[in-house]
């Protein structure tokens, strides 16, 4: 479930395997699909302090609500190669490189996903080590292998340059082609990999941040994407590319601009935490959040986190969730409210467990808390490379079983 927070390590290794053109300015949305989890699952990524992949929210099942649960994978489809590979990848705004499973990985967890066949895309270019990003491995054969830790998991990849395309905005990357990946849990994901759309300072390298490449090609109307996850499988969920849509916002856009560069994560100022509207005067002007799509839950201080979780007292057979107050995180001076039905998994109407636990301090141990999909369902988020700022606006979900999905944010 949790944030897989990422540690790089890459080391040369004498193992030997068999510019992008200017681009016309595009948009382009892909349709997000949910796979639900269990109850049962949700309980023990609540128990989990970190993970190895992000297992994400929906309350939903069939396009029908299910009694306030929320959790399930979101993800969409790209292609690489010429011609095009598709293949399923989650897009994670807490990570920044494009990992994809290659036929050279003949592990289990790989086996039961497509798998990337550098050989049957001509353009494709083997490349030696990511500090020479657009160098093909000489014929010493010498190479970076790329190794990725995520918490208990592994994968480990060489570097392949090919065209990714997501929709019709194409661009050349580097890949980091997977050639082991460890069993849990990515023998169980329903995504093929993973594609950051983190700051580049999470990147192997500039050239292997795909969002990064597709600016410099000016393959992109604007420097920014969007994500809107919807309520239900009916209403649909979509990133976007290049331009953010009016149709699924029900305020108006704020900005927060990034205010940590250095870390590379979407990470903006968070002025308070309320509950009830009422501030609670926890962060004394130095907190701070990651909007992360890549994390199910929200996460933040064990003091911070222990505290609210004494004072929402939810109990497990859900017999006050009709009175628990609203909790809301304060940025740029809006009160950014989620209700019991945005931060309560429910199981029927009397198993209830809340979609908050704790996380690591952050830098300088200033507290740092995490807004994964309980708050990215409530709230339509805009990410601006030009700005250098995240966006946010309530969004625009229709009514569900006749109630009322969103109030303005103060």
């Amino acid at each position: 479930m949790m944030r897989f927070w990422l540690v790089f390590h890459v080391f040369a290794s004498a193992v030997s395997y068999g510019g992008a053109h200017r681009l016309r300015s595009k948009t382009h949305s892909v349709k997000l699909h949910r796979r639900p989890l269990s109850f049962a699952q949700r309980s023990v990524q609540r128990r989990q302090r970190r993970s190895l992949l992000p297992l994400h929210g929906s309350s939903f099942s069939g396009g029908k609500l299910v009694h306030g649960s929320h959790a399930s994978d979101y993800y969409g489809t790209i292609s690489i190669g010429s011609p095009p590979q598709d293949f399923v990848v989650l897009f994670d705004t807490g990570s920044g490189n494009l990992l994809i499973p290659s036929t050279l990985c003949d592990g289990k967890p790989c086996m039961q996903h497509k798998r990337f066949n550098s050989s049957l895309s001509p353009n494709a270019t083997d490349i030696g080590f990511s500090a020479q990003p657009d160098t093909p491995v000489g014929d010493d054969g010498d190479r970076d292998i790329v190794n990725l830790a995520f918490g208990t998991g592994t994968v480990s990849g060489i570097i392949v340059k090919d065209k990714v395309c997501v929709g019709n905005i194409c661009t050349h990357a580097d890949i980091v082609a997977e050639t082991e990946e460890s069993d849990e849990p990515f023998g169980h994901a329903p995504f093929d990999g993973i594609m950051g759309l983190g700051l580049p300072k999470l990147s192997e390298g500039d050239r292997f941040n795909v969002f990064s490449c597709m600016i410099a090609d000016k393959a992109v109307k604007m420097n920014l994407f969007s994500v809107f996850l919807g309520l239900t499988d009916e209403e649909g969920s979509e990133i976007t590319f290049g331009e953010y849509k009016k149709e699924h916002m029900a305020s108006e856009l704020f900005w927060a601009p990034v205010s940590n560069t250095s870390t590379g994560f979407w990470q903006v100022a968070l002025d308070d935490v309320a509950v009830n509207n009422t501030k609670l005067s926890l962060c004394h002007g130095n907190c701070s959040v990651i909007v992360d799509t890549g994390t199910s839950l929200l996460a933040g201080p064990p003091d911070i986190i222990n505290a609210l979780i004494d004072k929402l007292d939810v109990a497990s057979d859900c017999s006050n969730f009709n009175s628990l107050p609203d909790i809301g995180f304060v940025i740029g001076g809006h009160i950014m409210n989620l209700s019991p039905e945005d931060y309560v998994d429910k199981n029927g109407t009397k198993d209830c467990g809340v979609s908050l636990m704790t996380q690591d301090a952050g830098e300088n141990h200033q507290p740092l808390f995490i807004l994964g999909d309980p708050f990215l369902r409530k709230y339509y988020s805009v990410y601006s490379r030009e700005r250098m700022a995240v966006g946010f606006a309530l969004a625009k979900h229709p009514p569900v079983n006749g109630k009322k999905t969103q109030t303005v944010p103060h």
